[in-house]
């Protein structure tokens, strides 16, 4: 992609990218303009790609198109990665930032691929533990912090598994927040194990199939099953920062990913983990747009996680 025309699609395949961050990954998006300059384009190519696949069964009138979306990324990588052009903005600028910081191809496979099984699911194949949305945490949100860790030419032991925990956080907790847009969408049955759904008095089975539980009576059994996998997140959260003094200075701001994690627990805590509150629809994750921005100044300031 060279001369002024190749510059200028590439400038606005990085403009789509920001723009797709900011509008369906805010909070997120806040993250990474605390990057160093030299790591956010690359950052923004690896989150706009997770948007695009996030958002691929979300997007879709029929589940078959949201899947062909899916396996049409991950044909996509493997063409980024023999430098075939693909025709998407997204695409485009994962090709620079591929060509550019040696992004690791497995990572990027494992994430799509993650999201594939997950869109295949059958209505009543319900993961068993909390293990396998841990799984399905690591695959989809710690890889792209791997990638992003890469970008910036960072190789620490302790920053890969501090973003390990952190990611597993960060994918618990989105899939609580997102339970009351699932249930509209038939997918909660997805998200809620079948040990905790049992121990809460959430699981039945009607001829053979089976079934969560989610309605105005099954309320106090949904918040202490949301409280159970927040405190999953929280143990995480806590393991990422004992590493904070192992962890590299330039690996920091990468791991700034843990603030919307704590946010979002605090904001759980507040409406006694009760994800259809009102609440925590407000704002970003449940605060003020200006208070969330200040606290993750805040970690940014002090160099913490």
């Amino acid at each position: 992609m060279n001369g002024p025309r190749g510059s200028s699609s590439l400038r606005s395949a990085f403009s789509y990218c920001v723009q797709q961050v900011r509008n369906y990954d805010y909070h997120h998006y806040l993250c990474l303009l605390e990057l160093p300059p030299q790591m956010r384009k690359a950052a923004f190519a690896l989150r706009a790609f997770n948007v695009e696949t996030a958002r691929a069964m979300d997007v879709a009138s029929d589940p078959k198109i949201g899947l062909m979306r899916l396996l049409w990324w991950q044909e996509a990588i493997d063409k980024l990665y023999t430098k075939k052009t693909v025709n998407h903005p997204a695409a485009q600028a994962l090709s620079w930032a591929i060509s550019e910081h040696s992004i690791s191809k497995p990572w990027l496979k494992r994430s799509v691929e993650a999201r594939i099984q997950d869109a295949q699911r059958e209505a009543d194949d319900i993961p068993e533990s909390v293990e396998e949305l841990e799984k399905y945490a690591e695959d989809t949100v710690s890889t792209l912090l791997y990638n992003t860790l890469q970008a910036g030419g960072i190789s620490s032991t302790a920053a890969d598994h501090a973003a390990s925990h952190i990611g597993k956080a960060s994918g618990l907790v989105l899939l609580l927040k997102s339970l009351p847009y699932h249930c509209t969408r038939n997918r909660h049955h997805n998200y809620i194990p079948v040990e905790l759904a049992e121990k809460h008095g959430l699981f039945v089975k009607h001829g053979g199939r089976s079934e969560i539980l989610l309605d105005n009576d099954s309320r106090e059994g949904l918040c202490n099953v949301v409280f159970e996998i927040a405190s999953v997140a929280n143990v995480h959260i806590l393991k990422a920062r004992e590493l904070a003094g192992k962890v590299p200075a330039e690996a920091k701001p990468v791991l700034l990913h843990s603030v919307p994690v704590q946010v979002l627990l605090d904001s759980l805590s507040k409406v006694h983990f009760d994800v259809f509150d009102p609440r925590m629809q407000r704002g970003v994750l449940g605060v003020p747009p200006l208070w969330f921005q200040v606290r993750l100044k805040w970690y940014s300031w002090r160099s913490t996680f």
